[in-house]
């Protein structure tokens, strides 16, 4: 790894943030224009790159052995995907530089737009026209498609597929590119039980049952299911208020995968009802339009309440005409990942490949 340091200076530096100062120089080569945003780790930096002369994204990893460990980690990934084919053709992030710096690791990157959450809440907060229209829809899913497809035949899977790792690159075409493979795994490795962030986890990462690249899948119909409608599908608070909305909306667990997960018995009774312990500050609120109180029993932990889900549809939540898209993000959003298409599969369905749509050009002035 290279490591830039001061020639003329020793010892630690005097705060664990790294200070963002515009227009300095890091690394003697990235100029610093403005600041972007942080996520959970680390910070986002908009900088120029004085020898390429062009715009980069500088990412300033937070100060931290496992926060450190990670992003090796995803050095690594990102290198590997930007060394296997053309990035831009596959809809991934382009990869230009790392180093050690100040005790923090940078990661640069290309310059690209809003991810898609933070760009809808910016329209619906400016009170702008639907830019998530089942055309643009339709666009960025074969975009998205394309890098699954792409990363899927490296052994890769995402795991932490979500609207803030899907960033524009341009906004009239609707062009994205997906980012963040910092939860990324190799199919071979030793899957952990906790990826994906949860409203777009899929049911058998929840139950513990032996998962594959369809996790992705799973997650993209979320995803497509929130960008059409402006909410979370399956909103929640617990991971059995998720399970509950799942059930109420998609359907049952079939059997074989009630009984192969690791994770079941957490959720379940043996009579397959879905269950959280009670509390007294939160009994009458654990229960919202996703569930009813059916009963209470006695278990080893104390009181538990028993979730009863309520009954709706995909259908009726999507609230849509357009039949090919409804059946799109049905296929996606099948609980027995066996009856879950791949991305190139998913590619193959009609809305994908025969459905044709005219939407309005849309104009930057408008943002």
């Amino acid at each position: 790894m290279k490591v830039i340091y001061d020639r003329e200076r020793t010892g630690f530096e005097e705060t664990k943030d790294f200070p963002i100062v515009i227009n300095s120089i890091v690394g003697g080569r990235y100029q610093i224009l403005q600041y972007l945003g942080s996520a959970a780790f680390s910070k986002a930096i908009e900088c120029l790159d004085m020898v390429t002369q062009q715009r980069v994204c500088m990412k300033v990893i937070e100060n931290n052995k496992d926060y450190f460990d990670q992003s090796v980690d995803e050095i690594k990934l990102l290198k590997f995907i930007n060394h296997n084919a053309d990035v831009d053709e596959k809809c991934v992030l382009k990869f230009h530089d790392f180093f050690y710096h100040k005790e923090h690791l940078f990661i640069v990157t290309e310059l690209l737009k809003e991810n898609l959450y933070e760009f809808q809440k910016l329209n619906k907060e400016r009170d702008l026209e639907q830019y998530f229209t089942v055309g643009r829809l339709q666009r960025i899913t074969k975009q998205v498609l394309t890098a699954l497809d792409y990363i899927h035949g490296l052994n890769l899977i995402h795991c932490d597929l979500k609207p803030e790792n899907i960033l524009l690159k341009d906004y009239e075409n609707a062009d994205v590119k997906v980012i963040d493979f910092g939860s990324s795994c190799f199919i071979h490795d030793h899957l952990s039980s906790y990826v994906q962030s949860r409203s777009y986890r899929a049911p058998e990462v929840i139950i513990g049952c032996k998962y594959d690249y369809k996790v992705d899948m799973w997650s993209l119909g979320c995803i497509l299911a929130e960008l059409w409608t402006g909410n979370v599908l399956f909103q929640n608070d617990t991971v059995q208020g998720l399970l509950a909305r799942v059930i109420g909306i998609v359907g049952a667990f079939p059997e074989h995968m009630m009984k192969g997960g690791r994770l079941t018995s957490n959720f379940f009774t043996k009579e397959k009802l879905l269950y959280q312990e009670a509390t007294d500050e939160g009994e009458s609120q654990a229960y919202t339009d996703n569930s009813e109180m059916m009963g209470k029993k006695r278990g080893k932990s104390g009181r538990v309440q028993i979730l009863v889900p309520k009954k709706s549809s995909l259908k009726h939540r999507l609230r849509t005409n357009d039949l090919y898209f409804l059946d799109f993000v049905r296929g996606l959003l099948e609980i027995d990942p066996a009856k879950r298409p791949s991305a190139r599969e998913a590619m193959n369905h009609p809305w994908i490949t025969d459905c044709r749509y005219n939407d309005p050009p849309y104009s930057m002035k408008k943002i």
